[in-house]
């Protein structure tokens, strides 16, 4: 068994906790750059938005890239797994919540 393998094996259900804590890890550790980032661009994002973008984004990721893990496999399949649902939807509104468009006189 490999380390990744090791790691891997503690599970939440039928999800890895590690993925969630190395997700969440990165997404905060990338946070703040990520908020500059999109000031440029004259949107304003709150560090917190982002930690809870990551589960959302992480399968919008593998439906894009067409890899089937357990949590996307959930949330696509249309004939059940509602809480699975009713929680990345929740996460995406409020990471939406806070977002600011920055009008130039801001600037």
């Amino acid at each position: 068994m490999t380390t990744i393998e090791f790691l891997r094996q503690y599970r939440l259900f039928d999800f890895a906790i590690f993925d969630f804590a190395i997700s969440l890890l990165a997404v905060a550790i990338l946070a703040p750059l990520l908020s500059k980032l999109f000031q440029k661009f004259r949107i304003k994002v709150p560090v917190i938005n982002w930690i809870f973008l990551t589960v959302p984004l992480s399968i919008l990721a593998h439906i894009i890239a067409g890899i089937k893990t357990p949590l996307t496999a959930d949330f696509l399949d249309p004939s059940g797994h509602y809480f699975i649902k009713i929680i990345i939807i929740a996460l995406l509104a409020l990471s939406l919540r806070g977002v600011k468009i920055i009008s130039k006189q801001a600037l």
